[in-house]
């Protein structure tokens, strides 16, 4: 076989690994001591991996090979987060984030090369969309991102929780992954489906199903198919309480309205780690922040048990958006509060290397005319003109 033909092993869950190693004769047990050299110790060459049988490796290295998409940069925030572009190939590159905090360490994951849902406030919408990662792809973002970072901490070069640090209470330094990289997960539902079994399986990276985050701007038939396939956290793009505005926002909206979206998070809490769905909620100025909104919403906390994290938008100038100042803001989230439901306003991080939430935009070959589309339609309907 050449170098094309060979099966990236970062691709594979737990079950297609056995069943890979079954053809060669190789016993389930084997298939689980490579999967930990991969996953757990970051072997990207086969001789490393000295408790396999030499013909064994031999065969691996003719038929397989561990590669991660190539890092093109690599930036790092004055907050600590640090922002990954990786090539994905035919002019297309992909962005990762990792936030570390006092108590997690959250990494950002991107499913597509672009996004087809072409949301207002999202920078990656407005660069169009190409395809859809490869699981290897998808997976190959944590696999990097914990090798570097644990090398990194081993160095003594990462700061000591407490301190904006990384370093968690179960020594992992990616305590979390989130699903809010590029694109919609959902939609790329077979490949992500093979990485949240990698990320959940012990012999791989042994999280928590209540540390891994789908986000999902309402893709209904596939919120169905994850709450029985492999239920993990969910949260919910919302971004605006009644239709009329939600299909300006977020066009997939038109498809899937928001009684239909909101009968799936209820379906979904049945099968669900946590006892909430987050609603993700973009406070965009004088768009989607006025005190009726806000009754509106709680309406929409009075069906679904729900938390709300209210995001500070990061304006990018194809928007014609702007953030909701701080001060209303802050009575938005009150006037939630005050209705008793739970509600967290998103603290803004690695802002200044554009990696925080709406700002993921690496690079994007479009092939769909996205862009074209959403000028058009901004042209027809002012989003100022869209109220409740």
């Amino acid at each position: 076989m050449n170098e094309i033909e060979r099966v990236n092993l970062l691709g594979l869950d737990g079950a297609e690994l056995t069943a890979l190693v079954g053809r060669w004769g190789g016993k389930p047990f084997r298939a689980r001591q490579l999967q930990r050299w991969v996953h757990q110790r970051g072997a990207d060459t086969f001789d490393a991996m000295t408790d396999l049988a030499r013909d064994f490796r031999g065969q691996l290295a003719q038929e397989c090979v561990v590669q991660a998409p190539a890092v093109v940069t690599e930036q790092k925030s004055a907050d600590g987060t640090r922002k990954w572009l990786f090539d994905v190939g035919q002019g297309n590159a992909i962005e990762t984030v990792f936030i570390p905090e006092d108590d997690r360490g959250t990494l950002c994951i991107s499913s597509q090369a672009g996004c087809t849902v072409a949301c207002r406030f999202c920078s990656t919408g407005h660069q169009g969309f190409n395809r859809n990662l490869h699981a290897s792809e998808i997976i190959g973002q944590l696999w990097w991102a914990r090798k570097v970072l644990e090398a990194d901490l081993a160095s003594a070069r990462l700061p000591a929780a407490g301190a904006g640090g990384a370093v968690q209470p179960d020594s992992r330094v990616i305590s979390n992954v989130v699903m809010m990289g590029m694109g919609e997960p959902l939609l790329n539902y077979d490949q992500v489906l093979t990485s949240l079994r990698l990320m959940l399986d012990d012999n791989a990276y042994g999280l928590s199903r209540r540390r891994v985050t789908v986000s999902t701007s309402g893709v209904v038939p596939m919120m169905d198919r994850l709450a029985q396939d492999c239920p993990v956290a969910l949260a919910v793009s919302l971004h605006a309480p009644n239709d009329a505005l939600r299909d300006e926002l977020v066009p997939l909206n038109r498809k899937y309205p928001l009684a239909e979206l909101l009968a799936a998070c209820n379906r979904y809490l049945a099968h669900a780690p946590r006892d909430f769905i987050t609603f993700e909620y973009v406070m965009l100025d004088g768009v989607n922040d006025a005190d009726e909104h806000a009754r509106e919403l709680i309406r929409i906390a009075a069906q679904v048990r729900c938390k709300i994290n209210l995001i500070p938008f990061n304006p990018f100038p194809q928007s014609g958006l702007k953030r909701s100042p701080s001060a209303r803001v802050r009575i938005f989230a009150q006037r939630l509060m005050d209705a008793g439901v739970i509600t967290t306003v998103r603290k803004t991080r690695g802002d200044d290397i554009d990696a925080a939430c709406g700002q993921l935009a690496g690079e994007v070959r479009d092939r769909t005319r996205i862009t074209e589309r959403i000028a058009a339609q901004r042209q027809a309907i002012p989003i100022k003109q869209v109220h409740a």
